[in-house]
């Protein structure tokens, strides 16, 4: 299968541009528009493994940095400059991918600040969300706060977590999941960490976790579409 990589720029209204980069193999069955971290850009190595883990299974991406990374500053952006980047990129997604069926999400703080735009106002054309490590808390902070807002989201949803996430322990994830019916998905990626590293003692290595990851995610991407 053979599979374009575009780097672009991004216009975010009224905020300015940021780097984007689309990977798009031939006849792909769904574009997944995917924000990164808090800590890490669009390039860092679990976002290419990503975009060429989900091109080799037929699954478009369409990455890109929040304007904090582009200008390399340290803190996160607000919430609002945040949505306002993912509104952009699911827009030029859609413009370059016409016809292919959007997801959107991303790894951590990237999936929490989708599910919050999708909340406030459904983003156009995205038939679900997929979270790459929901951040539900701080490190050995349990709690759910950060969850509250899923409830007012209307599409379906799937959770990819690392058993040993120190960002969303279990137990206070489970119910959350379980509240939002059947329009929300739990996979868990067992003995995972919030980026789904594995012990060596496990048996498997991280490339096997990751695998799994992008099969599952790859699977209810085209199911949706």
């Amino acid at each position: 299968m053979a599979t374009k990589t575009q780097e672009l720029k991004l216009d975010i209204e009224r905020i300015g541009t940021v780097s984007a980069i689309l990977t798009q193999p031939d006849g792909a069955r769904a574009c997944y528009v995917l924000a990164h971290g808090a800590g890490a850009d669009m390039r860092h190595d679990f976002m290419e493994k990503v975009a060429a883990g989900l091109a080799d299974r037929g699954i478009a991406t369409f990455r890109f940095n929040f304007p904090y990374m582009e200008e390399k500053k340290g803190r996160p952006d607000q919430p609002a400059v945040a949505h306002a980047a993912i509104r952009a990129a699911v827009a030029e997604a859609a413009r370059l991918c016409p016809g292919v069926p959007l997801v959107a999400g991303g790894k951590s703080f990237g999936g929490r600040m989708t599910s919050q735009a999708q909340s406030k106002a459904p983003l156009p054309g995205v038939k679900g969300l997929a979270f790459l490590g929901f951040p539900l808390h701080a490190a050995k902070k349990p709690s759910s706060e950060r969850a509250e807002h899923l409830a007012g989201i209307a599409i379906p949803m799937l959770f990819l977590q690392g058993t040993r996430d120190e960002l969303a322990d279990l137990g206070h994830l489970k119910p959350v999941i379980a509240s939002l019916g059947a329009k929300a998905r739990l996979h868990e990626v067992e003995g995972g960490d919030h980026s789904f590293a594995v012990l060596k003692k496990s048996g498997r290595t991280n490339e096997e976790a990751l695998t799994e990851v992008l099969d599952t995610l790859a699977i209810w991407a085209k199911a949706l579409a």
